[in-house]
């Protein structure tokens, strides 16, 4: 059962309490097996909530959405930040958007439509072919008019990738320093944790806290989660070790 908007608010500021520095907000699910919603009801499910945290002075707000019509209407209505998994393939407009907008945006590395992130991902070098696909995805952007000062990349960790390509996605994650862009990493909860310790997704808090320990250390700027008390702790030790060592 989907949250009132209300309660989606309050877990918003909630999360902000605990220590989030910004909070995702959005209105269709894109876990294996989802269908999608039309436009009006993911714009239903996503505006108020936006417009409700901005009311109450909440910080910075991300729309998780690949629609450029609902992107436009949350930023209309207090969103500071784009956060597509499509990297603009889905909508071809969103480039456009944001440019018009100069607000940061999230590329994020699928591949397929919709239905078919999910679907028999097949890889010959799972690291060099995100990094690849996701600089074609930050040239294409540029080209499109988007600042690159305002590209965050992300290696879309449980999109078009079984567990041991996760996996390998985040053991390899330095190679994305070769795109010169902040890294977005969202370990929380995914299916390779629990391949790893046999834990249901309900049980994941620890593994989701050692994934992001490791890619904190492996050079990732932005940790997106769930448990954010718990993990703020685990972000700013690892945050001392890495900037003790530099």
């Amino acid at each position: 059962q989907l949250p009132t908007a209300d309660a989606a608010i309050a877990h918003g500021l909630g999360l902000f309490e605990a220590g989030a520095d910004w909070v995702d907000v959005g209105g269709e699910s894109t876990r294996p097996g989802a269908a999608r919603i039309e436009r009006d009801e993911e714009m239903r499910r996503v505006v108020p909530v936006v417009e409700g945290l901005r009311r109450r002075g909440a910080g910075p707000i991300s729309v998780d959405t690949t629609r450029a019509d609902v992107a436009e209407a949350a930023l209309d209505a207090g969103a500071d930040l784009v956060n597509d998994v499509s990297a603009f393939r889905f909508d071809p407009r969103m480039a456009s958007l944001v440019a018009e907008r100069s607000v940061p945006v999230v590329l994020m590395h699928s591949r397929g439509g919709f239905d078919e992130m999910h679907r028999d991902p097949a890889y010959g070098d799972v690291a060099g072919e995100v990094v690849a696909e996701l600089g074609e995805a930050v040239a294409a952007a540029e080209r499109a008019g988007v600042s690159r000062e305002s590209l965050i990349v992300d290696p879309g960790i449980g999109f078009a990738k079984d567990a041991s390509h996760s996996l390998e996605a985040l053991g390899r994650l330095q190679a994305l320093e070769a795109l010169d862009r902040p890294v977005l990493v969202g370990p929380s909860r995914k299916s390779f944790i629990g391949r790893v310790l046999d834990r249901p997704l309900d049980d994941r808090q620890m593994g989701t806290a050692a994934a992001v320990a490791a890619v904190i250390l492996l050079g990732a700027h932005i940790v997106r989660v769930h448990d954010v008390r718990e993990v703020v702790e685990v972000a700013r030790v690892s945050d001392a070790i890495v900037d003790a060592g530099a």
